[in-house]
């Protein structure tokens, strides 16, 4: 459709189709000698000592979280308090929740998305166990400073980073900053295995750890020389041994062929997501009514973000209305202030401070998006529709 904008469009080819095929020929579907290459070339690429593929990025959060939790050395415990930032996805907080952790919320930076770090500052406290560190829509965080924050103190950093791959900070690899980091590889990510998440770790005992989550908690995937079981000598028990409270989170053998053929892709797409961005930011830097994403290190760009400024007589829902009416399609920016959803009746919670940017952001947000492509044309589109919303506003005072 002509000045169609689309939140999200396929990466595949004849490539992913044909390694697909392949594994049916192969007769072999379940996690396979597939998954294990494109792990190997995820850890490569990512510059990580260890990548596990697991079915979704929400199921790389689970296991994340879970992998902390048994370590031999300074275990996390129920009742240990996490911080977390305002806005997020859902699933960057369940397992925190299924796990017993206290989270004590932290606003956001209006402008790069991620932490306040003047509020993250203050809400580090002797009871800090965790922070949870989420790259929001490609932008990382400011590592440098989080990590001065830190200093000497006994805090465990994980890294969200499912929407963010492909992301640098100085020269390091976002997801990666981290004990532990997440990446999604659904559809709408910067590569698409169908589902798909990873985890990385430079923790051999974590990675140990994390096999064994991943398949029932039993010893079967684990090393004969591992961190965390000594296994017999007969293979009969080491089967079906568990020794772990774990899932069957496993990705399929498919959504391994697809990754390794994304992954040959992956700094072609990156490329494209940051010309397109450097052209949205020509069109939208400095628009006296909306505020856009500001960068931080080298954002990989899932997509690009709105926030009507305050002095703006504009309601977002209007415009959201107006955008969708003239085929631009939209979303809000992730979930929103996540303490607006009714799920957080179920958390055990604390507000550092309060949450101003968070509930700009929910109350004035907007989203649309990014791609492997160039988008040039569909970036003027926008400018031209938004332009002509706020003329007719004017025209109507």
């Amino acid at each position: 459709m002509k000045n169609k904008y689309e939140l999200s469009s396929s990466t595949w080819d004849e490539k992913e189709i044909e390694a697909i095929n392949k594994v049916i020929d192969s007769g072999i579907f379940t996690m396979g000698s597939n998954v294990q290459k494109f792990e190997s070339a995820f850890s490569r690429y990512i510059e990580s000592s260890y990548s596990l593929m697991v079915n979704s990025g929400s199921s790389a959060n689970l296991l994340g979280i879970a992998s902390l939790f048994f370590v031999k050395n300074n275990p996390l415990k129920r009742g240990d308090e996490v911080i977390v930032p305002a806005v997020s996805w859902s699933t960057t907080y369940s397992p925190l929740q299924q796990y017993g952790l206290k989270l004590r919320f932290v606003d956001i930076d209006i402008e790069t998305l991620n932490y306040d770090i003047d509020k993250l500052k203050l809400a580090i406290n002797e009871k800090t166990k965790l922070i949870v560190l989420v790259n929001l829509l490609g932008n990382p965080n400011d590592f440098e400073k989080i990590n001065s924050l830190i200093n000497k103190r006994n805090i465990i950093l994980f890294e969200d980073n499912c929407e963010s791959l492909g992301a640098e900070f100085k020269g390091k690899k976002a997801g990666t900053f981290g004990k532990v980091g997440t990446f999604s590889t659904f559809f709408s990510h910067h590569i698409s295995t169908m589902e798909g998440g990873v985890i990385v770790t430079d923790d051999e005992e974590i990675y140990h750890i994390l096999l064994s989550l991943r398949a029932h908690g039993w010893t079967r995937n684990l090393p004969t020389n591992n961190l965390i079981h000594k296994k017999s000598n007969h293979s009969f028990y080491d089967q079906f041994r568990f020794i772990l409270p774990g899932y069957n989170v496993r990705p399929l053998e498919m959504s391994g062929a697809i990754g390794i053929e994304q992954l040959k892709k992956l700094p072609q797409f990156i490329e494209s997501r940051v010309s397109n961005a450097e052209y949205f930011k020509s069109r939208f830097n400095n628009h006296p009514n909306l505020i856009i994403q500001k960068e931080t290190g080298y954002s990989s760009w899932f997509g690009f973000s709105f926030i009507i400024r305050d002095d703006e007589k504009i309601n977002r829902d209007d415009l959201v209305s107006y955008l969708n009416m003239n085929n631009i399609d939209t979303r809000p920016i992730v979930t929103g202030n996540f303490l607006n959803n009714p799920v957080i009746d179920f958390y055990d919670y604390e507000l550092n401070d309060d949450l101003i940017n968070a509930e700009k952001l929910d109350k004035n947000g907007f989203f649309v998006g990014n791609h492997h492509y160039s988008i040039i044309e569909k970036i003027d589109y926008l400018f031209e529709i938004i332009d002509l919303y706020i003329e007719n506003l004017k025209q109507k005072k």
